[in-house]
């Protein structure tokens, strides 16, 4: 199979994008990037993506769509619309960090993630380094954000992180942020990294690209 069938194959079958997922439909807007930012934190913990969107549906479907009113929830209405999840396990520790990272946000932003991209001021690093500031959010936290937000924040692309870009390699693709660029409009960076993402924590998606 061609780079382009394989490219082709990845967007169609895999290229959804995790706040796609969550039901977050992303804009440069302050309550989507934070809905984005919340996704992000419920993804950084070993637990299964699928459960992470639906407990980030289940926040937002009780309200919590913006740092404020994360903020003015209670310890309990975090936990308990993560149970509705089965986010299990990690339910109160989760349910703290979202509210610590919410007052951050407010505090440091102003409640808008768009005066943290100002703060990064172009640069991927420095704003890898601040979202690493919220808590429950490392490094792979920092690059799941990243992967998504490209989608609206063209000056981060094209944003593939180390797993998009192994993945990549495993199928024969070009295995840079710029060779992987250059397979799909800019504007498809996002899903291409999704799909990359979502073909690495599958054996059979892998598998089934493979023998294509």
């Amino acid at each position: 199979m061609t780079v382009d069938a394989i490219t082709s194959r990845l967007l169609s079958e895999h290229g959804r994008t995790y706040a796609e997922e969550a039901g977050i439909r992303l804009r440069d807007q302050p309550s989507p990037l934070y809905r984005l930012l919340v996704l992000t934190v419920l993804c950084s913990i070993r637990i299964s993506a699928g459960t992470a969107t639906r407990a980030a549906r289940e926040l937002s479907a009780a309200g919590f769509r913006t740092p404020r009113a994360m903020a003015d929830s209670t310890w309990q209405d975090r936990v308990d619309a993560l149970g509705r999840a089965h986010y299990v396990r990690y339910d109160e520790s989760t349910a703290t960090a979202l509210g610590e990272g919410a007052r951050l946000v407010l505090d440091r932003w102003h409640g808008d993630l768009r005066r943290m991209r100002d703060e990064a001021d172009g640069d991927p690093g420095v704003l890898r380094d601040l979202l690493r500031e919220v808590p429950r959010i490392g490094p792979v936290g920092a690059g799941i954000f990243c992967r998504e937000v490209q989608a609206v924040w063209p000056w981060l692309r094209p944003y593939f992180d180390d797993r998009a870009c192994r993945a990549a390699q495993d199928l024969g693709l070009p295995h840079t942020p710029r060779g992987l660029g250059a397979l799909v409009p800019p504007e498809e960076h996002a899903r291409l990294a999704a799909a990359l993402v979502r073909v690495s924590l599958s054996k059979d998606a892998l598998t089934g690209l493979r023998a294509a």
